[in-house]
C-alpha cells in the first residue's frame, strides 16, 4: 500500500509540473501573440541570442535540437517561418554540408530585445505561484 501511495504522489507531482508547463506556455503565447511570436518562436530567438550574442554570430541548428522541445522537423519548419519573417538567416556549414547554421538578423535581435521583458515577466509570475510543485 505504501508503494502505491508513494507512486501516486510522484505521479501527481509529475502531472502538476506538466500543468505548470502547459499554463506557462499558453500564457507566453498569449503575451507574445501581438508581436507575431509564440512561445516556441521566442525560445529559438532567445537561445540564438544567448549562443550567438553578436551580430554575425551563428549557431548550428543541431545545437538547438536538444534545447527546444520540438522534433527536428518541427524545429526546421519553425526556423523556416522565422526566416520568412526576416528574423533569422540560415546558411550551409562549409565544413560539413549536412550542417546548417542559423543566425539572428538585426530585426530578430530587435524583436527579441523588445519581447524579452514580457516573456521573463510571465515566467516570474507563473513560476512564483508554482514553487511548491518543484519541491520534493
Amino acid at each position: 500500500m505504501a508503494a502505491k501511495t508513494a507512486g501516486t504522489g510522484l505521479e501527481e507531482r509529475w502531472r502538476d509540473i506538466l500543468s505548470v508547463h502547459a499554463r506557462t506556455m499558453c500564457e507566453i503565447d498569449r503575451e507574445l501573440h501581438p508581436h507575431g511570436l509564440g512561445a516556441s518562436d521566442f525560445e529559438v530567438l532567445d537561445i540564438l541570442a544567448a549562443e550567438a550574442p553578436r551580430a554575425g554570430d551563428q549557431c548550428r541548428v543541431q545545437n538547438l535540437v536538444g534545447r527546444v522541445h520540438l522534433s527536428q522537423s518541427a524545429l526546421s519548419r519553425l526556423i523556416g517561418r522565422l526566416e520568412k519573417e526576416g528574423l533569422v538567416e540560415r546558411s550551409i556549414c562549409a565544413e560539413d554540408r549536412r550542417g546548417v547554421w542559423v543566425a539572428l538578423t538585426a530585426k530578430g535581435r530587435d524583436l527579441h530585445t523588445e519581447v524579452l521583458p514580457l516573456q521573463r515577466a510571465v515566467l516570474e509570475r507563473m513560476l512564483a505561484g508554482a514553487q511548491g510543485v518543484f519541491r520534493s
